[in-house]
């Protein structure tokens, strides 16, 4: 169905999220951080990134704002993901250009039907 890139510290949210987004049939590639996401960005085509906010070398928030100043990138559909509920994360996010927003642990559902919308929502 789609390419999706998971951006995550975390290698245990990593494989979570890859198990529950292959089982509807999307291909997933991970990084650890924003500055191996931009690698990896650079030689694949993605249709959707899921990106942690808080991760060493380059942090979530951070990537998101490269992305969306890179004409390349900028209609990436982006669901940011944090460890924290907090309201100004998520406005922060938001301002940036965060098409979604995530807590984690998000639950399946909750996670297939932000993408599944999010992709079906997308300007190709």
């Amino acid at each position: 169905m789609a390419n999706i890139l998971v951006v995550d510290d975390y290698s245990v949210t990593q494989r979570v999220i890859t198990f529950i987004l292959q089982r509807s049939g999307h291909q997933i590639m991970t990084a650890s951080n924003g500055q191996e996401a931009l690698t990896l960005l650079a030689h694949t085509v993605v249709d959707l990134a899921i990106v942690d906010m808080a991760m060493p070398v380059m942090d979530g928030l951070t990537l998101l704002k490269l992305l969306r100043a890179d004409p390349l990138y900028k209609d990436i559909p982006i669901v940011m993901l944090t460890a924290s509920g907090d309201d100004q994360h998520r406005l922060e996010a938001t301002k940036v250009g965060a098409d979604a927003f995530l807590t984690k642990p998000a639950s399946s559902q909750e996670l297939t039907e932000t993408v599944n919308g999010l992709l079906a929502n997308r300007v190709v």
